[in-house]
This record gives structure tokens, C-alpha cells and sequence, in this order.
């Protein structure tokens, strides 16, 4: 493929999502004034609970078999290396440029969290079925790039919605407790005294060994001696015992999620050919479920993206963002990862730990240099707390990849050729 002809390639799938996002933003003006702030917090959550749960069980129930997950095991380790190298790049830049704690946690998710569904979904097929490809014969190309794509967006979603949702829910709980300390120390107090004169704030701790209730009209006490005569070794294995019991919630909490619960089914309908032969196929008794989630599954990329855009126009108007933090961000996605990715994969192939097909190496490359998943808008709408300054990123990201994604694109198969 010549330089222009992928250029193309590469940067259609981009184009579309900015061409999108234009459109969603626009919606969201004073006026049209369709996506308003309520309209996109109810769509988001739509999106999170139904669409994007659909899209990657269709995906997956309809293209993965237990053969494809078993030769493709080194897949999640590579996703996983992605994951943590970008996580790392962006904690190391936020300990260096000190921004704000929700926006910490929203660069170390930009830097680590790559769009591993919708992108790889539109451009591995679209690499495939071009003149002069280098992966084989464009059906069976395809075919093969579908798999790769939407296993791909499966494993994704298992480390987005587990990893990056929990690290953007503690950044924003710490930064929604920091705000309320804020204004709860610079609110001064009404009240007066009986002499006439104001009394100053002051600002009371609750001990931990008192609890309140909305029953109760009284403050209970826990009995506190009780636990003043446990032993030292006795607390010790109370405090373990209670933190493995928060960290089992906080992971059950987190499979449980809508998106995480349509890759597990989806991965089980796929690997089990019963299963499979109950919803896929013309001759599928079942086959109006795979239609049906197939059918609420198209609409997670448009709204995902309306979405964003409507939260642009937010993000352009109130955001702050230093353009240290942009570059920062546009240089661990599209500059060192992509190195870090040649890289593994290169020592992977030399092991010999890869299935023999460029194709799939190609997409264990091309997972590094995705722009970042668009599922980190949703979250951010969810807890409430940097969309406007999300979108912005987002934006300057999507713009930076129309290039960096030909740019590797042509490395990585001039590599693998």
C-alpha cells in the first residue's frame, strides 16, 4: 500500500468521529440546545447500562470460538503492558507537573486507556480489503481483522472498566472531598451568640467511634471499651479482615458493571458452540436476541460521540487546561508507547510466543497508538467531574491521531514485511 492510499485509510475512521463530535456539539448550543447538560447525563447513562454491554457481546458471541482465545493468550498480556506503561508515563507526569487531583487522574487515563473497540473495529477490516495489503486475501482478511478487533474491544473493556473507572472514581472522590473541606473552612458561620456578637467557625470532628442515623435521634456510641480491650494481634486481623472484605466488594462492584457482564457472556456464547448455535446463524432458533443486542449495539459509537461533542462546547467555554498537560498527554499516546510496542511485539515474534500471522501482530501494534477510549468522557459524566477538560483532550487527541496513526501504520507493516 502506497503512503497516500493508507493515509486514507488510517485517517477516515478519525475523521468520521470528529465529523460526529461537530455535530453533537452543535446540538448541544444555545441554538439548537438538544443535547442539554440532564439530556446527556440520561444518554450516557443509556449508553453505559444498554449500548455498549450489546456491542460487545454481538462482537463477540458472533466472531470468537475457544480455539481464538486460547491461540490468541498473549493478547490481554499485551493490552496489559499498555495499560501499565501508560499508567506509568502518566504518573510519573503528574508528579511532575502538578495539576489538579481530578485532572491527575484524567491524564494517567488518557495516557493508559486506548481505544481498543471502535477504532481497531473500522480500520483493521478497512487495511484489509485495500489494494495491495500485505495480510492475504481480503475476505478472509477480514474476517480474521474482525476477530482480532472485537476480542480486542472485549479485553479493553475488561481493563477500562475495572482499572480506569476505578482510578477516575477515586480521583474524583478526592477531589469532590477536597472541594467540600474548601468550602466548608471559607464558609464563615451566621450564627451569633447571645451577647450579639458572631461566633467564628468551627469546625467540628465527628469521632469514628460514633455513628449517626436518619432513624435515630440520638448519637449511639459504639462501645468503645470493647474495642480498647482487644489485643494487638486481634485488631490487626479485624483491620485485614476488613479491608480483603471492601477490596472483594470493590472488585465484585466492578465485574458487575453492564459493560464487564456483556464481555464475560459474550466470551461464553462464543467459546461454547451450543451456546453459539442457539443466537448466530441464519438457522438459529434464537436468533432474534443476537439481531436485537446487534441493533442497540450500533447506536453506543454515535451516542458515545454526540456525547462528547456536546461536552465540548462545555469544555471550551469553562475549561482550564495547561498546554503542558495536552502535550504531555499527545506525546506518552503517540510517541513512546508506539516504541515500547515495537518493542514487545518484536521480542514476542523473536521468542516465538506469536500465532504465525502478521495480521495479529499488527493489531498487538496498532493497540499502542490508539487514540484514547471515549469511554473515559462517559465516566467522567458519571462522576461528574472533569467533562469539559476530558473533551478538550479528547479533541487535541483525535486531531493528533489522523496523523499518528498513518504515520505508525506504515512503520508497523513496513516492519512485519
Amino acid at each position: 500500500m502506497g503512503f497516500w492510499s493508507l493515509f486514507e485509510v488510517a485517517s477516515m475512521p478519525i475523521l468520521e468521529v470528529l465529523l460526529l463530535t461537530a455535530i453533537g456539539a452543535l446540538m448541544a448550543t444555545q441554538y439548537f440546545n438538544i443535547l442539554t447538560s440532564d439530556t446527556r447525563k440520561s444518554l450516557n447513562k443509556i449508553v453505559f447500562v444498554t449500548f455498549t454491554p450489546s456491542l460487545i457481546f454481538a462482537s463477540l458471541a458472533k466472531t470468537v470460538t475457544l480455539e481464538d482465545i486460547i491461540s490468541w493468550w498473549f493478547m490481554p498480556i499485551n493490552i496489559g503492558i499498555t495499560f501499565l506503561c501508560g499508567g506509568i508515563l502518566g504518573w510519573i507526569a503528574t508528579k511532575i507537573i502538578r495539576p489538579k487531583p481530578h485532572l491527575g487522574g484524567l491524564l494517567i487515563a488518557m495516557c493508559s486507556t486506548g481505544n481498543l473497540g471502535n477504532i481497531l473495529l473500522i480500520i483493521v477490516p478497512a487495511v484489509c480489503t485495500q489494494g495491495g495489503s500485505p495480510f492475504g486475501e481480503h475476505s478472509i482478511c477480514k474476517s480474521k481483522g474482525l476477530s482480532y478487533a472485537s476480542f480486542s474491544m472485549a479485553l479493553g473493556s475488561f481493563y477500562i472498566w475495572t482499572y480506569t473507572f476505578q482510578l477516575l472514581k477515586s480521583s474524583s472522590l478526592r477531589y469532590t472531598a477536597m472541594k467540600e473541606i474548601e468550602d466548608s473552612t471559607q464558609e464563615p458561620n451566621k450564627d451569633s451568640d447571645e451577647n450579639g456578637k458572631s461566633q467564628e467557625y468551627i469546625d467540628v470532628v465527628v469521632p469514628l467511634s460514633y455513628s449517626t442515623s436518619d432513624d435515630d435521634t440520638q448519637i449511639e456510641p459504639v462501645n468503645t471499651l470493647h474495642e480498647g480491650l482487644l489485643s494487638k494481634d486481634e485488631k490487626e486481623d479485624r483491620s485485614f479482615s476488613r479491608k480483603l472484605k471492601d477490596i472483594v466488594h470493590s472488585v465484585l462492584e466492578e465485574i458487575m458493571a453492564p459493560p464487564t457482564l456483556g464481555s464475560i457472556v459474550g466470551l461464553i456464547f462464543g467459546a461454547t458452540p451450543w451456546l453459539k448455535n442457539l443466537v448466530i446463524g441464519d438457522d438459529a432458533p434464537l436468533r432474534v436476541i443476537q439481531d436485537s443486542v446487534a441493533l442497540l449495539g450500533d447506536g453506543t459509537i454515535p451516542c458515545i460521540t454526540l456525547i462528547l461533542g456536546g461536552n465540548l462546547v462545555q469544555g471550551l467555554r469553562r475549561a482550564s487546561i495547561k498546554p503542558v498537560i495536552i502535550i504531555t498527554m499527545i506525546c506518552v499516546r503517540y510517541i513512546v508507547l508506539p516504541m515500547v510496542g515495537i518493542l514487545v511485539v518484536k521480542t514476542a515474534t523473536n521468542l516465538g510466543i506469536l500465532p504465525a500471522d502478521p495480521l495479529f501482530s499488527f493489531v498487538l501494534l496498532i493497540q499502542y497508538t490508539v487514540p484514547p477510549a471515549m469511554n473515559i468522557s462517559t465516566m467522567t459524566q458519571l462522576f461528574n467531574v472533569g467533562q469539559e477538560e476530558c473533551s478538550v483532550l479528547t479533541m487535541w487527541s483525535y486531531i493528533a491521531a489522523a496523523f499518528a496513526l498513518t504515520g505508525w501504520s506504515t512503520v508497523f507493516m513496513w516492519i512485519l514485511t
